[in-house]
This record gives structure tokens, sequence and C-alpha cells, in this order.
């Protein structure tokens, strides 16, 4: 429930009221500053409680934006202030310094304006406003471009911000707005221009974004499922519901955007079920495939490795840089001068093939080709994307004067998901390490990820040699966590202990050559590669990463990979088999349940609500 508390003497045929009634608030009256410091009071401190002037013109639209937004505890328009329960003792300080200030009337002195507001009039709401400005409170100010929101002094003022309001269709810029600014060039021209109107469908019937996420989810697996028939019809079937999944994953963003509905939880889901579709498409596709007599299950786990590094050097540079300052460098600023080209724009966006032209290519080419084609394009062209964005990323890295703050590298240390191994071996690299040139890290990532996929890619399974490789790569991965990752390019360090990991699973499921034993490494890859994108999604909702327990029990990336060749070096290739399937099940069980635990608290305990406008890749 809201509040909303109109200060002033009402304006006949003001439709303030209705409006505010209309966005979910309970409407009180305060003629003056008292009154409305004493109806402030009245409200349950669990509530949302907004102060908006009588005098209020504006768009609905405009008051939306200002007092319903989730995602903020404070937030302001010209004429109208709001707080949420975790803001509210702010609101009430300021109100209060306000009423003193005034002298205990409705229309003394105001506070000075730290920025100024549309209108003249003298308002009450804008003077709490400032007043939390003063005391150094975060306070939201909404972009609102052509809508209307204002204070008019007199009714000729009036007249005119009425006018100005019926010039502009606030509509238009609601529906306008519920798209994303920057999107790919099929979500943009081909799934955009419609999917906003199923979104303002979805609105106007009390659907919401978690409920759209979730049929967008089903959709991709019924999709999945015709693949996995193997047949024409099914191929067909299934690029057409992938596209129309992939409509509805746009639909439930653009309705979050369209109603404010925001959620901690609705972004974890949009997320999650992101991956979870894409990745069930490629086994779908795979298990259609074999029906047919081809076995491509080796390239499906390769399009899932090399899409899951892709994303996590996304991640990794980001987070390095999330509190540096704006990129200088030239690469950087080349960058900035091509975007400048408008036609340059789009083949930039094309050529890291974002999630739009990935899944529409996968539509046409299941439908039209075979499962084989549709991987070999797909590995192609993320090969292609991975080398054009990671190659753009280093130059900017390495011509940019930058400090990495503490920040930025605890979150890359979360996202290496080091274990017990690593851990207790970077403690007695400490002081060697810190000895050592800036690009150790890096390097020796790479390194010892190289040794042990290229060791169990050249030698026989069951050989001992994977195991010496495994081994030295616990060391190596330890020596790249000794010392903080602020150097200039350790935002590589995850992404190559992510390929090292994968690849090795990848690599010793086919070289084991036994039936079943690609889809099982396909499994447990899927497993771990939840819990890497869960520890991504809860640093972004500033929640940190998983807790240390579970990164223990799941071993950490080194003592998985170490698990995993000693598994092969032990093990028949039938009994290597079922070892991966035992601890695909065992992973997914354990990041699974601690994870919905997580997320599902942190929704009802009330945590923050974000929204993620998520990753073109």
């Amino acid at each position: 429930m809201s509040t909303a508390i109109l200060t002033g003497q009402l304006v006949p045929g003001s439709s303030i009221e209705s409006e505010l009634r209309s966005l979910g608030f309970d409407v009180e009256l305060a003629p003056d500053a008292a009154d409305t410091e004493a109806a402030l009071a009245r409200v349950p401190a669990g509530e949302r409680v907004a102060v908006v002037d009588t005098r209020f013109v504006g768009h609905v639209h405009a008051l939306r934006l200002g007092l319903t937004d989730p995602r903020f505890p404070l937030a302001a328009i010209p004429g109208a202030v709001t707080a949420q329960p975790e803001a509210r003792q702010a609101l009430t300080r300021a109100m209060a310094r306000e009423h003193s200030a005034a002298g205990g009337t409705a229309h003394g002195a105001a506070l000075a304006r730290t920025e100024p507001y549309a209108g003249d009039a003298d308002s009450l709401a804008d003077r709490i406003t400032a007043a939390l400005d003063a005391d150094g409170a975060d306070v939201h100010r909404p972009e609102l471009g052509s809508l209307v929101a204002t204070v008019p002094a007199d009714p000729q003022a009036r007249n005119e911000a009425r006018q100005a309001v019926a010039g502009v269709d606030d509509e238009a810029v609601r529906l306008k707005s519920a798209v994303k600014a920057r999107d790919g060039f099929v979500t943009t021209f081909f799934i955009s221009p419609y999917s906003r109107y199923i979104a303002r469908w979805c609105a106007r019937r009390g659907l919401t974004p978690n409920q759209v996420t979730t049929a967008s989810l089903i959709t991709a697996l019924i999709a999945a499922g015709c693949a996995a028939t193997g047949t024409r019809g099914g191929f067909v079937a299934a690029g057409v519901l992938l596209i129309a999944s992939f409509v509805l994953d746009c639909t439930d963003g653009q309705l979050a955007r369209y109603s404010l509905q925001y959620s901690t939880l609705g972004a974890w889901l949009d997320a999650t079920f992101d991956r979870a579709k894409e990745y069930a498409y490629y086994a779908g596709l795979a298990l259609g495939a074999a029906r047919g007599g081809d076995d491509v299950w080796a390239l499906a786990l390769g399009a899932m490795v090399l899409q899951t590094c892709r994303h996590v050097v996304d991640f990794s540079f980001n987070e390095a840089n999330h509190d540096a300052a704006a990129n200088t460098s030239p690469t950087a600023a080349l960058s900035d001068r091509l975007d400048s080209v408008g036609w340059t724009v789009w083949v930039r966006r094309m050529i890291v093939l974002p999630i739009g032209e990935r899944w529409a290519m996968i539509a046409v080419l299941t439908a039209v080709a075979t499962p084989r084609i549709t991987f070999y394009a797909l590995l192609i062209g993320c090969a292609f994307a991975a080398t054009y964005t990671t190659a753009g990323r280093v130059l900017r890295s390495l011509t940019r004067k930058a400090t990495r703050t503490d920040r930025a590298a605890k979150a890359l240390a979360d996202l290496a998901d080091s274990g017990p191994l690593a851990e207790a071996a970077a403690k007695g690299f400490g002081k060697p390490a810190r000895r050592l040139p800036g690009f150790t890290a890096p390097a020796v990532a790479l390194l010892g990820g190289l040794a042990v996929v290229a060791t169990a890619a050249l030698t026989d399974f069951g050989g001992p040699w994977p195991l010496v490789a495994a081994v030295a790569y616990v060391l190596t991965s330890a020596l790249a966590v000794a010392r903080p990752l602020k150097g200039a390019l350790d935002w590589l360090v995850p992404p190559f202990f992510r390929a090292a990991e994968y690849g090795t699973v990848l690599v010793l499921a086919a070289k084991a050559d036994v039936n079943g034993a690609l889809p099982a490494a396909f499994g447990l890859v899927a497993a771990v590669a939840y819990h890497h994108y869960d520890t991504v999604y809860r640093i972004r909702g500033g929640a940190g990463a998983p807790p240390a327990w579970l990164v223990r029990t799941i071993g950490g990336h080194e003592g998985r990979t170490l698990v995993i060749t000693v598994l092969a070096v032990l093990l028949t290739a039938t009994q290597f088999k079922l070892a991966l399937t035992v601890l695909a099940v065992a992973v997914a069980l354990v990041v699974l349940v601690e994870s919905i635990r997580f997320w599902v608290a942190a929704h009802k305990g009330g945590a923050p609500a974000v929204h993620d406008e998520g990753e073109t890749a």
C-alpha cells in the first residue's frame, strides 16, 4: 500500500487526486506544512509515502516515473517527492527541517535549491526535496524528456502547462521508453516494433514480467523438445518456437519498464532463464541429430563452453572497470568516433552476434539445415565475435591508465571461483607473487589452462599425464590469485579458468569415446556454468559472491578439474561416464537448492529492486 499526501488547497478542476489513485495511492489532504508533517507521521512505517503539491500539472507517466519506481528509495520530480520504507526516516527529517525553517507556517522561507525545478510556485514538496539534498540524501530524478511536470505559479502559467500536457502523448512516450535504449539490430528492427504492444497488452491484463519470463522459458523448452524429435517438421517447429520465445524474452523486459515492475527476483529469473533456454535448445538439437544418426554432442558442448566463456569475458571486464574513470585510451576514442557514423554502430553490434542475431541464426538454420551445420555456424560466429570483443578490450586495458579498486579486485576474485586447494597454495605464494611482473596472473592462468587441456587432448584416455597437468594447474591457479587482481589484464583470469575447466571436461569426455559420456559432460558443465552465472548475478545485485561453504563443497574450478582427471585415470570409460553423470546431478542439486533459497529469501526480505538491462550477447 502507498499513501500520497496532497499539500495545499485543491485547485478547482484539478485531476491530481484521481491520477494518484489510478497509480495505486491512497490520498490524504494536508492544507499546510503542519498538517503534512502530521499526516506523514500517521502513515505506517512499512509503506511508501509521497508528498505532492495540489497545484501539480503534468503527465500521469511523469508521476508514475517519479513516484512508483521500486528501484530508488528516494525520488522526486517537480512538485512531488516520494520515499520507500527504508528512506522514510530521511524524508521525515527533511520535513521536520523544512517545517522548522518555515517557522511552522505553510509558506515560510524555502531552503536554497541545489538545482532548479520547472515552475515558479513555492512548493512544499520541492522544499522537502531541497532539504533532502542538503542532508546529502541520494534523491533519484527520472529523465522526463518531453513529459511535463511543473507547479504553475498563476492561472496563466497553469493554462500554458495544461496546453503543454495536451501537446505530448504520454502513452506514446511510455511505449517508446519501454524499449531498451541500446539493443541489437534484429531486436531493434524486427522484434521491438511490435513486442512493446504485447507488453502493453500484458500490463493491461495484470500479467507480471516474471509470468512472461516463465512463458518464454516454457516456449523455449517446447522448442528444444521439437528439435529433439529429429524430424524436419520438428526442426521447423523448433525454429518458429525459438523466435516466439525470444519475442517473449524481449516482452518481459519491456513490460517491466512499461509498468515499472522491477524486482531482484525478476532480474535473476530473466538472466538465468536466458541461459537455460539457449543451452537446453543446444541439447535438444543434439538429441535430434542423434536420432538421425549424427552425433554432435561435442559441438553442442563446445558451443556452450564458447558462449559461456564469452559471457565471462564480458562480466570480468565490466567488473574490473566498474569503479574506473572514463576510458580515455586511443582504442576507446576510436570506438567513439566509429559510433558517430550511423551505419558502423549497427555493423559493430551485429558482428558480436548478440542474442537477437544469434537466436535468429539458430532458428533459421534449424528449420532449413541440419543440427551439425547449425552448430558449425554458431561456433564460427561466436569464435569471431569472441576474438573481436576480447581483442578490443585487451587493447583498451593496455592503453589506458587506470587503478583497479579493491571492489574490482574482490569481484574478480569471486568470479575466479577458487576452491580450497588454490586458496591454500596461494597463501604460500603470496610474498613471491608480489615481486612478479604485472602480467603474471593472466599469463600463468593461461599457461596452466592450456597445459591441462592440451595434455588431455594429446594423450590416451586413462593415462596419468592429464592428472599430472591438473596438479600443475592447481599450482598455476594458486599463483594467479596469490595477489589482488588489480593488473591491467587481470580480468582475463576468470575466463581463462572457465575455459580450462570446461575444456578439460569436454576433451576427456570425447576421449572416453563411449556412448553417453558427452551428454553427461554437457550436464556437468551446465551445472557448473549455472553456478558461475549465479555468482555474476549476485555481484551485480550487490549481494556479493555465493557463500564460501558452497564454493568449498563443489571444490572450486581447480578442485573439480583435478577430480575429473583423477576419475579419468582410475575408471574405465563406461565408469567415467557414470561418474560424470553423478557429479552433474550432485553439483546441480547443491547449487540450485542454495541459489533458489538465496534469491527467494532476498525477494521476501525486501531486497532492493533492480533491473539489469542484460548483456546483448
